[in-house]
């Protein structure tokens, strides 16, 4: 098996996708994440207390016991594929944000979409190689692999054959300097359900908003919480009478698309606040600012996840816009 020898990553266009050179590989880095069953264990203790409670809840057991044991082997069998001469590191996704990743590690995710997702915003230029352990329950929209073919895909990695599709992601810039990736969006607003009050500023327009907080969608994420946001507005649209022309493709962006969506939810409009910058674009040229004007129970969280989040608190500044950093996800031909 013939592996890169390069030493200066360089970028090639080719059939629409980006190739990454990379240096030699010198590690390979899993990550994973707990079973089900793994999780209820560290709840109740030992795997018989957890059968136990869910039975006791009227819940079937083996289903459970079954995902857990096929996980593993998946995570067995492709431990038990890499070459020799590759170190080999496995990394819970619990401590990703404490791990730090080489320039010369190729990363394999096993796990669902979201795994993907959070482990790219720690990554720099190393490729993902996401693996899909369980394809009858996982629909897998990242994970283009499965266990049958590691061998194969593993060989054209290394041998840097497979094409590589570079991910947009979105950022969120605090006036403290603190920031926060998204790879499938952002979401600005209240902790609670509450009304979120800011001033939102786009090109030369400035707004005063109240609403149930703002979305901002990365291509990556167009299918995902934004596609949510156009199926209820054309529902609304319609049941009022109106016609609805739905947007290229029903919203669908392309992963390396160079600009952002975002939508209110729910604006309110008052003496003090307005409805026009609702639904627009962000770009590296013309970036978004968010001013809070809440006192408290602001935030700012990424791809759903929000135990990690920004306080977004009076005094604060935000601006959105376009990250720097790319994820890059390894792709079939």
């Amino acid at each position: 098996m013939q592996w890169l020898k390069d030493k200066n990553p360089e970028k090639i266009r080719s059939n629409n996708f980006a190739f990454l050179k990379q240096p030699h590989f010198e590690k390979v880095v899993i990550i994973t994440r707990k079973t089900e069953l793994e999780e209820l264990t560290t709840r109740f203790n030992s795997i018989a207390q957890a059968k136990f409670y869910l039975e006791h809840a009227g819940q079937d057991f083996e289903p459970v016991e079954k995902a857990h044991k096929a996980y593993h082997y998946v995570l067995d069998m492709i431990r038990m594929q890499l070459p020799g001469g590759l170190k080999k590191q496995i990394i819970d996704r619990a401590f990703l944000s404490q791990f730090k990743f080489q320039e010369a590690d190729l990363v394999i995710t096993i796990g669902p979409d979201g795994l993907v997702v959070n482990t790219a915003k720690y990554l720099d230029k190393q490729p993902i190689l996401a693996i899909n352990p369980d394809p009858m329950r996982i629909d897998g929209s990242l994970l283009p692999f499965i266990l049958e073919d590691f061998h194969q895909t593993l060989e054209q990695t290394l041998q840097q054959e497979l094409p590589i599709k570079s991910v947009t992601m979105a950022e969120a810039r605090l006036n403290d300097g603190q920031s926060l990736l998204g790879f499938n969006d952002l979401f600005i607003g209240a902790q609670s359900h509450v009304s979120a009050r800011y001033e939102l500023s786009l090109g030369q327009k400035t707004e005063r908003q109240s609403s149930s907080g703002i979305i901002v969608s990365t291509g990556a994420g167009s299918t995902g919480w934004m596609r949510s946001v156009f199926s209820g507005a054309s529902a609304v649209i319609s049941a009022l009478g109106g016609q609805v022309i739905p947007p290229p493709d029903n919203g669908r962006l392309a992963w390396d698309a160079n600009y952002l969506m975002y939508a209110v939810r729910e604006p309110f409009p008052s003496k003090v606040t307005g409805t026009d910058l609702v639904f627009g674009t962000v770009s590296k040229n013309q970036p978004m600012t968010i001013s809070s004007h809440m006192v408290e129970n602001g935030v700012i969280f990424s791809d759903g996840i929000e135990s990690d989040f920004l306080k977004f608190n009076a005094g604060s500044t935000v601006t959105i816009g376009v990250s720097k950093r790319k994820a890059h996800i390894l792709v079939k031909h």
